[in-house]
This record gives C-alpha cells, sequence and structure tokens, in this order.
C-alpha cells in the first residue's frame, strides 16, 4: 500500500499536467504524519458522543493509540447504565433478555464483530479481541459469551430495574413501535483520526423490545460501519434494518473516493434510503444519522431527519452539533 501511495505522489508532482484521480488528489492532501492529540480528530453520534471523545482524546494525551482510544470511548456509552440504548442498562427485547452487539474495524481492513450477545458490559472490548485474537470477524450468541470468557471478560446482569420496568409496561400491550429521535440517544458510533490513521467502532442494545435474536446494522461492516485507510471511517446510527438494506457505511466511502466531500457523501447516501424508502411510504417515518472523517481531515454528520446530534472533538475541543437533514417530520 505505502509504495502505491509513493508512486501516486511522485506521479502527480513529476507530471504537473496529468489529471488526477479523485483518489489521488486526497493522498496529496494528507497533512503529514499526525504527531500529537491537538491534531486528532473524533467524531461520535448523539449526546452521549460527547463524554465518548473526551475520553478518546484522554486516551490519545496518554499515548494510547487510535483504537484504544475508540474502544474506551465506547466504553463510556456501554457503562452507563443511565444511556438505555447501549450495553449496561440496554432496553431489552420482547422477552425481556438484553443483548449486544458490537463491532470495530481500522483502515487496514482488520475487523471484529459481535452479535446478539448476553451477559457482558462491554462488548466493543470483546469484538475488538475477536479481531486481533481470532481468524475470524462475527462471533455471535453463545459462541461469543464462550470466546469472551476465556479472555477473561466477567459476566454481569445487563437489564437495570429502570430497563425492567420499563420492558414490564411495555409487555402490557407489548407493540412494537420504533420511534424516531426516542430519548435523544441510540447507538453510538464513533470514527477517529490520528497519526494518519482511520478507525471505527460502534456498539448497541439494538431497538427495544426487538423479537429476540434481532440484529441491526451496528456490528455488521459495511452498514453500521466502515473504514478504510485510502478514504475515511464512517458510522451509522438509527434504524438499522434500512441502514443494513443499503450498505450506508460503505457507500459514503465509496462516494468519498469519487472526490465527493465528506457532507456531500452523506447527503447522497441518505437521499437514497429517503427515496427508495420513506417517499413511496407516507406512513413510515425513521431516522438515520452520520459520522464520517476522511484522511484528509473532512468530516461531516448528517441525517435524515431533524433531532440528530453528533459530537466532534478537534484541536482538542469538544462540542454537540444539531446535524443538518434532508426532509422535516412529517405531520
Amino acid at each position: 500500500m505505502s509504495n502505491r501511495r509513493n508512486f501516486l505522489k511522485k506521479s502527480a508532482l513529476i507530471g504537473g499536467g496529468i489529471l488526477l484521480s479523485p483518489l489521488a488528489k486526497a493522498e496529496l492532501s494528507i497533512p503529514e504524519m499526525i504527531s500529537n492529540s491537538e491534531d486528532s480528530i473524533f467524531l461520535s453520534t448523539w449526546n452521549h458522543g460527547v463524554p465518548a471523545n473526551k475520553k478518546a482524546l484522554e486516551i490519545i494525551k496518554s499515548g494510547g493509540s487510535l483504537l484504544d482510544a475508540l474502544e474506551k470511548a465506547a466504553n463510556v456509552s456501554e457503562s452507563n447504565p443511565k444511556n438505555t440504548s447501549v450495553g449496561l442498562g440496554g432496553m431489552p427485547d420482547r422477552d425481556g433478555h438484553v443483548t449486544l452487539d458490537a463491532a470495530v474495524m481500522d483502515g487496514k481492513g482488520n475487523a471484529g464483530c459481535v452479535c446478539f450477545l448476553e451477559g457482558f458490559e462491554n462488548p466493543i472490548s470483546i469484538a475488538r479481541k475477536v479481531m486481533e485474537e481470532t481468524p475470524h470477524v462475527i462471533l455471535v450468541g453463545e459462541g461469543a459469551a464462550q470466546f469472551a470468557r476465556s479472555q477473561g471478560f466477567k459476566e454481569i446482569e445487563l437489564l437495570t430495574e429502570e430497563s425492567k420496568k420499563a420492558w414490564e409496561e411495555w409487555s402490557k400491550e407489548a407493540k412494537y413501535s420504533p420511534e424516531v429521535n426516542v430519548e435523544n440517544h441510540d447507538t453510538i458510533g464513533v470514527v477517529g483520526l490520528h497519526k494518519g490513521e482511520v478507525a471505527a467502532t460502534c456498539t448497541t442494545s439494538g431497538m427495544a423490545f426487538k423479537m429476540r435474536g434481532r440484529v441491526g446494522d451496528s456490528p455488521i461492516l459495511g452498514a453500521g460501519l466502515f473504514a478504510d485507510e485510502e478514504v475515511g471511517a464512517c458510522a451509522a446510527t438509527g434504524l438499522g434494518e434500512y441502514v443494513l438494506k443499503s450498505q450506508t457505511s460503505f457507500l459514503v466511502l465509496e462516494l468519498m473516493r469519487q472526490g465527493n466531500s465528506a457532507e456531500k457523501s452523506c447527503k447522497i447516501a441518505l437521499e437514497r434510503i429517503k427515496t427508495k424508502f420513506l417517499d413511496p411510504n407516507p406512513e413510515l417515518e425513521f431516522q438515520v444519522g452520520l459520522v464520517v472523517i476522511g484522511i484528509n481531515g473532512d468530516y461531516a454528520g448528517y441525517s435524515i431527519l431533524p433531532g440528530y446530534q453528533y459530537a466532534i472533538t478537534k484541536r482538542g475541543n469538544t462540542e454537540l452539533i444539531d446535524a443538518p437533514y434532508l426532509a422535516k417530520r412529517r405531520g
């Protein structure tokens, strides 16, 4: 890969009149090796991305790697029992079981995922172990739990009293109806750029009161997240079925590879979902939100509907941003 990059750069310098490909243009705009935490960039989905990003920056400042930073950032949300859509305290499925999904991917294509995992607080850390300690990419259910035990992860009860009460109240009617932007938080996806490297993580307890065994987009490469060292890293949040059907994160990066900006790439990818699934169905309404960082530092957050926020950390500062969106709420 380094030989190919050097060839592209040298060709651009020698043949000044040659038309460069979008990839070559992106290569030329990459800063020299990013050397300190002030030059690192992190983006996370939703308002719980603010403490997550701050943790990522803390890890970088202490000498940790990009993957260390993203893992620990995701752990912040996973270990917060007040966050009822990720990890400990996550809303259960319709049978009262909390099941977790998570994935991590670096720019070189290394990846690890766990799906339908019960009894472990930090599935993102287990997903990273799948990536680093096994020849596989995805482990599910009891197989994932067995692997987690073998790696020394401790089992705990994930269903908190708060989530249990919510499930018991829901069980009175047992009506499954996902709400747009419910509680202003959802899956957390974290993407980062540090020292010229990109990576992405995504972790969730999935849709509240889902059918037992349901897996959404979060742990699926190309849907809930994707990273490519030639382009950047992207993560998604929202109603995962439609992200799965559209392979949204992969699509965003491919649009960027073609020379589109981060924001335009997000917009095009989300317009595809809107045109295919929302526009023909007036009774249907759901949210999908994105965060993406390019290898040249170009970044964006975008959503289909208003209400989605993302956290951005750059030059050592973190802020929460109301993302631009495609359409207003119906009604």
